[in-house]
């Protein structure tokens, strides 16, 4: 491995210049209430109950947690703060967290609002992916049943074609506009479905580039394997595969239901285990000729894939590599790989706060890795503080 390369995520000076000191307070605000458990919880609590009863709080929320961590409630607004990291060299894909109602006239309106998002990416360079989740386009619980093996009824059958539908239409939508596209990952037990679904959208779409991307969460003690299989079908029938690797969103989430229902957790065994698979991950999608989006807080990953794409001779501004962090969080991350030169996308949420904050919270309340990220993240932005205050 050659020298490391000259990259460093302590240079808060990058990290926070598109921060004024207002924003800079507000920031450790948030920070300071999400790294206090007795108070994130509180305000999780009192947010829930102000919104069921229909209090007036949407102000406080879009000046505090939602106004930190989602771009603004349209496709307007957010694409203002996409322009604004784009002033720093960040681009962005516009991430409607809006959660489907159950229904196929919320999966039309979502289809519908994605497809938004893909015709405002033609037109800006700083939007060069779309994102969905399949959930939003069709019911889990029919996708639950066809990864069981379950015969659909006929309705079950024609709903499960129209979400097949739905995906193919954001696939191509994004192929003729030539912006490329992030398929969310979602809970094990109907993965499988979601996998089927990108790898039909990936043989249709990523025959000369690679415009569809799979998610692949590494916590999972299979997915290394799964990748290098994906990899291997890829190459014998002759399309590239795109793959977004992320360390994962559900990890309680599926140890609770692999205890309930008494099948071995999909989980890998430890914390460090799934280090070594994202890092091995990474390695082999650079080493394999894979189209990467590292998905990572982890600054060791990070900066691994660096020496990786120095190792390989790729250039920083091709689109083989991409590196991903969430919005509102990492900016040290993000602001120094962009400053350096490399390909940095943020996602950014957005959509009405009433409807947004249930995913916020939920991410804030179930996601132990946030929860220490927050940490790490306070303590940057008192150090910033601090440097400002003795300039």
């Amino acid at each position: 491995m050659p020298a490391k390369p000259n990259i460093s995520f302590e240079n808060l000076k990058v990290a926070f210049a598109s921060k004024s000191n207002a924003e800079l307070r507000n920031m450790y605000l948030v920070f300071a209430m999400l790294n206090n458990k007795f108070v994130s919880d509180l305000g999780i609590a009192l947010t829930n109950i102000g919104f069921k009863l229909h209090l007036p709080i949407k102000g406080i929320m879009k000046k505090t947690m939602f106004g930190h961590f989602c771009g603004g409630e349209t496709i307007a607004e957010s694409t203002e703060a996409a322009k604004k990291l784009a002033e720093f060299g960040v681009e962005s894909t516009l991430d409607y967290s809006v959660e489907g109602e159950g229904d196929e006239a919320s999966y039309d309106l979502t289809c519908a609002e994605i497809l938004k998002t893909i015709e405002k990416a033609e037109n800006q360079d700083s939007l060069p992916f779309a994102v969905f989740k399949v959930t939003g386009l069709g019911d889990y619980e029919i996708m639950i049943k066809v990864q069981a093996g379950e015969t659909l009824s006929k309705d079950e059958s024609l709903a499960f074609e129209r979400m097949k539908n739905r995906v193919d239409q954001l696939c191509n939508a994004a192929f003729q506009k030539g912006i490329k596209i992030l398929v969310d990952a979602e809970e094990s037990w109907f993965q499988d479905v979601i996998d089927d679904l990108a790898y039909e959208a990936m043989e249709k779409y990523n025959r000369e580039t690679c415009i569809v991307y799979n998610t692949y969460q590494m916590y999972r003690h299979d997915m290394l394997g799964r990748l290098k299989e994906a990899e291997a079908v890829a190459r014998a029938k002759g399309y590239l595969l795109g793959a977004k690797l992320v360390r994962g969103a559900y990890m309680e989430k599926e140890g609770e239901r692999a205890a309930e229902m008494g099948y071995v957790s999909p989980i890998q065994p430890s914390k460090s285990a799934t280090d070594t698979d994202y890092n091995l991950g990474v390695e082999f999608c650079i080493e394999n000729g894979v189209y990467l989006v590292s998905g990572s807080h982890n600054e060791a990953s990070n900066h691994l894939v660096v020496e990786l794409i120095e190792k390989h001779g790729i250039e920083k501004d091709s689109d083989r590599v991409f590196f991903a962090q969430l919005y509102g969080m990492s900016d040290n991350i993000s602001f120094n790989l962009a400053d350096a030169g490399y390909r940095v996308l943020k996602y950014v949420p957005y959509g009405p706060v009433e409807k947004v904050m249930p995913y916020l919270i939920r991410r804030a309340s179930e996601n132990s890795s946030i929860a220490g990220q927050s940490s790490r993240e306070f303590l940057l932005i008192k150090k910033e503080m601090e440097r400002r205050k003795k300039k």
